[in-house]
């Protein structure tokens, strides 16, 4: 049920959206002012890039991914759990699957576009959203910032991309909430920061995101 939509939290690269007050039909959801809201309703956020740097957003009914030219790539995935995922987390409790999910539905599909790609470290937190689990992968030239900088000479070898995944459940929904971490792409050279001081960056950068979420019921259950 959910292998085929997860995979766009890897592979979507193709913005439909450019302008912020655009109503293109093309999006699943839509754009109210400067907020995205989702398909289905359960959720609205202020949308995290601008136009002026490139901002695009792309989405399905499931997924949406924000991106621009610098230092963004943030998707945000909202799957409605079916009877088989809520007995899942009665029986489990909320660590033990949220692990589940990650291993069974989130990471083969990264392994799947990115080969080589990997889980670094893993934290639950109890207290964070009622229970979340942050992940951080590592994906071999998985960077969606590859090529986006302006290069004397040859194109570098490929970085290995950092991201951070953030998986909670609210209002019957699991959430997914992904963004990489640019600066090993952009910064190149002059990078030097340590695992711990990259986990603390993405840990706050996800935190943030979603205390701007706006949470409702959605509007029916597929």
């Amino acid at each position: 049920m959910l292998r085929t939509t997860l995979l766009l939290l890897a592979l979507i690269t193709g913005p439909l959206l450019a302008q912020p007050d655009d109503t293109s039909p093309s999006l699943a959801g839509r754009v109210d002012g400067r907020y995205y809201v989702s398909p289905r309703g359960s959720y609205r956020i202020p949308i995290p890039v601008l136009p002026e740097l490139g901002g695009a957003i792309s989405d399905n009914d499931k997924v949406v991914t924000f991106q621009d030219n610098f230092n963004v790539y943030i998707s945000i995935g909202a799957f409605a759990q079916d009877a088989s995922q809520r007995w899942e987390l009665s029986t489990r409790g909320p660590q033990d699957y949220l692990t589940y999910f990650l291993r069974n539905f989130v990471m083969p599909d990264f392994e799947r576009a990115f080969p080589g790609c990997r889980v670094e470290s893993v934290v639950f937190s109890p207290t964070l959203f009622n229970g979340a689990l942050i992940a951080y992968t590592l994906l071999p030239g998985g960077s969606m910032f590859a090529g986006k900088r302006s290069l004397l000479g040859s194109e570098p070898a490929p970085v290995v991309a950092k991201r951070g995944n953030l998986i909670f459940v609210r209002n019957g929904s699991i959430y997914v909430i992904s963004t990489e971490l640019a600066e090993r792409e952009t910064e190149r050279s002059t990078y030097r920061k340590t695992i711990a001081e990259e986990d603390e960056i993405l840990r706050g950068r996800l935190v943030d995101l979603v205390r701007k979420m706006e949470f409702a019921r959605p509007d029916a259950t597929p």
